[in-house]
């Protein structure tokens, strides 16, 4: 019974139609006849893709369309163009065929005509609208054929908030043709999307920015952030644009006044709901924009939103996923989530919701915040492994150093030993010039043998005799260098220069003299009188200690007696020798531990005692005779120390 009814009316709608296009054809010069008819037409096919497909196969779409372009009646072409497109709508084949270069052009013409008036560009504008939408060839007419540059002609100048009453739009014929060409530009680059149609209408986002810093009036914004959202949709260049101009921080700021009145305004919270799907469309595809948002305090503001109870469910989907793309990458915003309770409004969501989209929406904005966590978990690390870094450098500054001052302490060894060198040549010298000594002299020395005290004193006056003229003359050159306090970078040169000095004026001198001089020093005869080994650690005995071993004393001695004989020939060089060593000899065998002891570093002598760092630091500082190992390591140590 339902299906005879079914096909009853079918044949009914069918045999309408057919009568209808009659009605078209010969009442072509009754206006109002035919405005009717056009009418009757599109409560027929309007929803009914049957009803279109047969009005289409017995030619009356193609009659229709040649209608709009003959008639001279202005009401018969808006009526015709609106029927075209109803039946373009509801019928997919429909809107195949009237799909040509040669409509959009039809339709250019009557956009551009002076005679055209508003409501017959509207009704262009809808045709196009229907046929670039979900149609990627009349996305491509639309833009081949111009049609797009004129649409978005028409969006620049076809509205002016200064003019126009936007309270009664829905009587204001122009909002009305400025609202349809919003509608006809989205459908122009989404669904599916057009980049290339997207990159031709960002030449309106300054007018559309303007429009927002101008009015909040739901009748501009939201077919303002409809056009937005989907132009620069999925299109970073586009984006990058949008935001190069401004355009991000206008929708920020517009967001912040309508959450001042969406506690008021149940409109302006749907409404920042739209602002809010905007910006996400904004930073989708590249989430580092989203730090433009931070100095608006954009998250904390969708926080807010989102506490709202009469959102629906894809409004908390949307503002969900905005909050998510806004902290992906901003340190900023996320701290801003955090710092808003944003973490525990998210887990309350994804545990109390049953919607799929909505828990995948808060997942995202979780896992954001892990991100987070991990991303600072590295940078403790990185810290941690900079400041490792940091310290081996300064160990391996260190051994530079070391290295350099051990370098220079070894080329100060190699002068000292060419000096030495020098002075045994120049003893061998004296030698051959003291080998015939006067008998007189020998006797006398003998006549004395018996009195200990006689050569002691007879040598400390020769002594001071030889030495006293030199003083004032070698007593800086001979006594400057020092050989264990290691010199630095800046006292190398002054170093060197002290030593090729004292070379030099030892040349010039007697060479038992020199020799006196220098193998004096280690016996620890002051020039001056004084001791020199308590009192002076800055002359040639520290390097003497440091270099030679004690054993060398005698030796040393026996080269004094030889210059002394030089001197004094009526001492006899036998005897006089003889006696210094037996001194010499008696002196060490009672206090050569405890010589030894004074004189070795106490670093190095405490190798099998218990320390620790503190200790053994103190233990340093108090060492009198430090070797060059453990005097660097105090004196970095120390200056380590004066570091922190």
């Amino acid at each position: 019974m339902d299906t005879q009814n079914v096909q009853r009316n079918q044949c009914d709608v069918k045999t309408d139609l057919h009568l209808l296009l009659e009605c078209l054809k010969y009442q072509m010069d009754c206006p109002l006849s035919q405005k009717e008819a056009l009418i009757t037409i599109c409560s027929i096919c309007q929803q009914n893709s049957e009803a279109s497909e047969y009005f289409r196969e017995i030619g009356g779409l193609m009659f229709i369309n040649d209608l709009a372009k003959s008639s001279v009646h202005c009401i018969v072409k808006e009526a015709a163009l609106f029927t075209l497109g109803v039946i373009i709508e509801s019928n997919v084949y429909c809107q195949q065929t009237l799909c040509t270069s040669a409509l959009f052009e039809d339709l250019i013409l009557f956009l551009i005509k002076k005679d055209s008036g508003v409501n017959l560009k509207r009704m262009a504008v809808y045709v196009i609208l229907v046929l670039v939408s979900n149609n990627k060839d009349g996305q491509t007419y639309v833009r081949d054929t111009g049609c797009i540059s004129l649409l978005l002609q028409l969006f620049r100048t076809t509205l002016s908030t200064s003019e126009k009453n936007l309270s009664d739009e829905n009587t204001d014929p122009c909002y009305q043709l400025w609202s349809s060409v919003c509608s006809t530009l989205c459908a122009c680059v989404n669904n599916p999307q057009n980049e290339d149609n997207q990159n031709i209408c960002c030449s309106v986002f300054p007018y559309a920015k303007e429009w927002l810093e101008s009015c909040t009036e739901p009748e501009i914004v939201r077919p303002i952030c409809s056009f937005l959202g989907l132009t620069v949709a999925n299109n970073s260049c586009v984006q990058k644009y949008f935001v190069s101009i401004g355009g991000l921080d206008t929708l920020a700021k517009v967001l912040l006044e309508l959450m001042r009145d969406s506690c008021l305004s149940h409109s302006s919270m749907k409404l920042a709901v739209v602002v809010t799907k905007t910006l996400d469309a904004c930073i989708a595809s590249n989430s580092a924009m989203g730090v433009v948002l931070a100095k608006y305090h954009t998250v904390s503001e969708l926080l807010k939103l989102l506490s709202n109870e009469t959102l629906n469910t894809g409004d908390k989907i949307s503002i969900i996923l905005t909050v998510g793309h806004c902290t992906e990458v901003c340190e900023e915003n996320q701290c801003e989530l955090l710092q808003n309770n944003g973490l525990p409004l998210m887990i309350q969501v994804l545990t109390e919701s049953q919607d799929e989209e909505l828990i995948k929406a808060a997942t995202f904005v979780l896992q954001n915040c892990k991100k987070m966590t991990e991303q600072l978990s590295l940078k403790l690390h990185d810290n941690s492994l900079n400041v490792n870094n940091a310290e081996e450098l300064d160990v391996q500054v260190r051994e530079t150093c070391l290295q350099d001052y051990w370098k220079k302490a070894k080329e100060i060894l190699q002068r000292i030993n060419l000096i030495e060198k020098e002075h045994d040549e120049e003893r061998l010298q004296g030698e051959m010039l003291v080998d015939e000594p006067s008998v007189a002299s020998s006797e006398a020395l003998k006549s004395h043998e018996g009195n200990p005290a006689y050569p002691k004193m007879h040598m400390e006056r020769a002594h001071k005799e030889v030495c006293c003229p030199l003083t004032s003359k070698l007593n800086n050159q001979v006594l400057a260098p020092s050989v264990t306090s290691v010199p630095q970078k800046n006292e190398t040169v002054n170093t060197m220069d002290a030593v090729s000095t004292r070379e030099t004026e030892q040349r010039n001198i007697p060479c038992s003299v020199t020799e006196l001089q220098t193998d004096s020093v280690p016996q620890s005869h002051s020039i001056n009188g004084k001791t020199a080994g308590v009192k002076n650690q800055s002359g040639l005995q520290a390097g003497e200690q440091l270099f030679k071993q004690p054993a060398e004393t005698v030796r040393n001695m026996k080269q004094m007696c030889t210059s002394v004989t030089f001197f004094l020939p009526h001492l006899d060089q036998h005897s006089f020798c003889s006696e210094k060593t037996k001194e010499v000899r008696s002196t060490s065998a009672t206090s050569s531990s405890h010589k030894m002891a004074d004189l070795r570093c106490s670093g190095c002598t405490a190798g099998g005692l218990s320390f620790n760092s503190r200790t053994f630091t103190k233990m340093l500082r108090s060492c009198l005779h430090r070797c060059d190992y453990h005097r660097v390591i105090l004196e970095a140590e120390e200056r380590y120390r004066r570091e922190l």
